[in-house]
């Protein structure tokens, strides 16, 4: 007997704007991978993604912050309680938002309905996997073709289906001198599958200063490489945008200047004493720094804002404000 043949003609299918979550980083209803060595910085910088889209606000490169929103994350590597929460915390997120399937009774995977269950009860907009090998399954082999493809099939589908995004986090292979797209640990497959690709990095002049950049993007043209400082005395901070390539981010090599970096060396001359907001604001503009990229370099010093009269001044938090009423 043969197969029914069920043919579809493209003139029947009506073409669909892509939706973002973070563009062009991190498209809705689509399979994003976020990938570094160990260490790197990864898992803290999709914390920091996961803080801004709790609170509603803006990320990086983007003016326009969406209403906040519920988030699934789930991890095979660390605590919830002594290190995801409190890292958590710290980067600001509503933790309320932040849901968890439970998995003490049975682990999850990529192949789970419990994954669209969850989407469908919590209205969740992103789900984050840390790390895909964790969540493939018993016997699943991740660098054979043909075990992983119909996996991250089924897990695509359900995303599109949802309209949810999905990270999946993944380690890099030890192999140096190749190109980023089989530097993936197991299958390109993976690489295949997902239609954004990031990979995160240091750089060896200031470990402190990590990078991500774009590797892949099918659905539209790449972005620009972000970076963000990570260290003991700061904790987490977005830096803006950089035009370090995805080898400069794999070798560690390169200089980065961005507009953040640029306006809080600004900042830090301009507010040697108390400055009124609106020099602060028309300086920036005179060295096309957004408002926005200048907001964020406001918080990255500590900058204070004090209101004498009916007037706005900023100072840094160890200058003070002299006769100055909240």
């Amino acid at each position: 007997m043969k197969p029914d043949l069920k043919l579809i003609s493209m003139g029947e299918i009506r073409a669909e704007e892509v939706k973002w979550l973070w563009y062009p980083y991190l498209p809705r209803g689509k399979l994003t991978i976020v990938q570094g060595d160990p260490g790197e910085g990864k898992t803290t910088f999709v914390l920091a993604i996961i803080a801004a889209l709790t609170r509603g606000e803006a990320l990086p490169e983007s003016e326009q912050a969406l209403e906040p929103l519920n988030v699934i994350y789930q991890t095979a590597e660390d605590g919830l309680a002594d290190t995801i929460k409190p890292r958590l915390d710290a980067a600001g997120a509503d933790c309320s938002r932040v849901l968890v399937i439970d998995e003490s009774q049975r682990e999850l995977t990529l192949c789970d309905q419990r994954l669209e269950q969850a989407v469908q009860q919590t209205k969740a907009q992103l789900i984050v996997l840390d790390p895909i090998q964790a969540y493939l399954g018993d016997g699943v082999d991740m660098h054979r073709a043909n075990e992983v493809r119909p996996v991250l099939k089924r897990v695509a589908a359900m995303a599109e289906r949802t309209g949810c995004a999905v990270i999946l986090i993944g380690h890099m292979n030890k192999a140096q001198g190749l190109k980023a797209g089989y530097r993936g640990l197991g299958s390109i497959d993976f690489r295949a599958a997902a239609r954004s690709v990031l990979v995160v990095g240091r750089l060896k002049e200031d470990p402190t200063v990590r990078v991500v950049a774009q590797d892949k993007n099918s659905l539209a043209p790449e972005g620009k490489s972000i970076a963000f400082l990570l260290d003991g005395e700061h904790g987490f901070q977005w830096k803006g945008a950089c035009d370090l390539s995805v080898d400069d981010v794999l070798s560690g090599g390169g200089r980065f200047q961005t507009k953040t970096t640029q306006m809080e060396e600004e900042l830090e001359r301009m507010l040697t004493e108390t400055t009124p907001a609106e020099a602060v604001l028309s300086r920036a503009r005179e060295l096309g720094v957004s408002e926005r990229t200048l907001m964020i370099a406001k918080k990255n010093l500590g900058v204070i804002s004090e209101k004498r009269g009916g007037q706005w001044y900023w100072h840094l938090p160890e200058q003070g404000c002299k006769d100055v009423t909240a």
